[in-house]
């Protein structure tokens, strides 16, 4: 794997349910403040006012069970700002060209795509008719722009009727090049669950190891204080996938033509159960996608349903992967990471 830049540490700031045109006012009000907060310059705010308002709207007008996702990026000192729509509506057949100003099937003016792909410093998107779409916008401060498509991402969402999720995904790059990745399932849900997912990811990121194992066992000694959680570590390198976890915490390779090959986790709970961490060696082929989620993902999931998404970046493989094997009785967090440090393709 070819050196890539460092993934972006992230802070959610939770879904806005589009069902009636209230939510449009929502999803501009919570991205602005995040765009205030991260130091943005009040016109560049006001083009994420845009951009949020008008994926609200989108998912308003045309689709079904619609959601907006709206979250804080963070790379160094640098803030930005990153918009994920998810529906389970019709879909498109050609989203390149739904994106183009002047194109409507609802017989409005049809500048909303146009826009989102104008003012954003990314914009990318996945459509499959009769499943639905995923569409994802990045927003940095000032002129110059700073989107950089990580081979990594994940994508979390609380359990119905909870404000924050218990469950957490977190990234870093190694040494010599390649990626280490997280799943943390906070033991229950609600506050308690995440305080003990945000503990290990903490412990994670603020961690210098680089071996699976011996990060599991120093989270393990580290989270004592919290819950607990089940946790899976998976590092990508050199062709190959190193992984550990302790818990219900599932880890996959994927292939494009719907074959897949689980990776295995010892029984346990971080922070106060294990009876031993192991490592596995796996190898990862040029076409596989890295798959990491927590139980509240069902493994009744196939990349032969979803033709072309694993040449995508891995926000749209996770966020349509969370859309359609989520179950909303439980928290659920997929992380998804491809092989060679790909960035993936733009809608």
């Amino acid at each position: 794997m070819t050196t890539v830049a460092a993934p972006p540490t992230i802070e959610e700031l939770g879904w806005v349910a589009v069902d009636e045109p209230g939510a449009a006012g929502v999803a501009r009000r919570v991205a602005t403040d995040c765009a205030q907060r991260l130091g943005f310059g009040e016109q560049r705010a006001g083009e994420v006012a845009i951009v949020a308002a008008e994926l609200a709207s989108n998912l308003h007008r045309h689709a079904d069970g619609g959601a907006l996702s709206v979250r804080c990026l963070r790379r160094g000192e640098i803030g930005g700002i990153e918009l994920v729509a998810v529906d389970s509506g019709p879909g498109m057949r050609d989203l390149p060209f739904s994106s183009v100003d002047g194109h409507s099937t609802a017989g409005t003016l049809g500048i909303g795509l146009g826009a989102v792909q104008r003012l954003s410093d990314s914009a990318s998107g996945y459509s499959l008719p009769g499943k639905g779409t995923v569409l994802a916008a990045q927003l940095w401060p000032g002129e110059k722009r700073r989107a950089v498509h990580s081979p990594v991402a994940g994508l979390s969402r609380p359990i119905t009727g909870e404000k924050v999720c218990g469950d957490r995904y977190a990234a870093r790059a190694t040494g010599d090049g390649g990626l280490l990745v997280l799943i943390a399932d906070g033991l229950g849900h609600g506050a308690l669950a995440a305080a003990a997912s945000a503990a290990v990811a903490d412990g994670f990121l603020g961690s210098s190891l680089e071996a699976p194992a011996a990060i599991v066992e120093h989270l393990h000694r580290t989270v004592s204080h919290t819950r607990g959680a089940a946790v899976s570590v998976a590092r990508i390198a050199g062709g190959s996938v190193v992984f550990a976890g302790l818990g219900n915490v599932a880890g996959t390779i994927a292939f494009p033509n719907g074959d897949r090959r689980g990776m295995v986790s010892m029984p346990g709970i971080v922070g106060h159960q294990s009876r031993s961490v192991r490592e596995f060696t796996y190898e990862l082929p040029p076409e596989g996608v890295v798959v990491l989620h927590s139980d509240g993902v069902s493994d009744r999931w196939s990349l032969r349903d979803y033709p072309g998404l694993s040449r995508h970046e891995p926000l749209l493989v996770a966020a349509t992967l969370l859309r359609d094997a989520g179950v909303r009785r439980d928290d659920a967090c997929v992380a998804v990471a491809v092989a060679g440090g790909a960035a993936g393709e733009p809608a």
